[in-house]
């Protein structure tokens, strides 16, 4: 599966779109200024999707990936 197609996956089971996520992401704290903060593990992003939006770990990971900026939308 292509990144966008967990992006467009992860929209559909949650109603958010990647922008949404790195808007919350930024409301929690764990990014700034549209970068993770030092102290934001991949481990933190994973449980705060698990627990809040009922992601699997493969769904979540494509999050930290996008909000770290490995990928962007359109990605393979």
């Amino acid at each position: 599966m292509s990144f966008q197609g967990y992006l467009n996956n992860i929209q559909a089971k949650t109603g958010k779109t990647a922008d949404d996520f790195k808007k919350l992401a930024e409301a929690k704290g764990f990014t700034q200024n549209g970068q993770l903060t030092a102290q934001t593990k991949a481990g933190d992003i994973v449980k705060w999707l698990k627990d809040d939006f009922e992601l699997g770990h493969g769904h979540a990971m494509a999050i930290y990936a996008l909000l770290k900026g490995i990928k962007k939308e359109g990605d393979e």
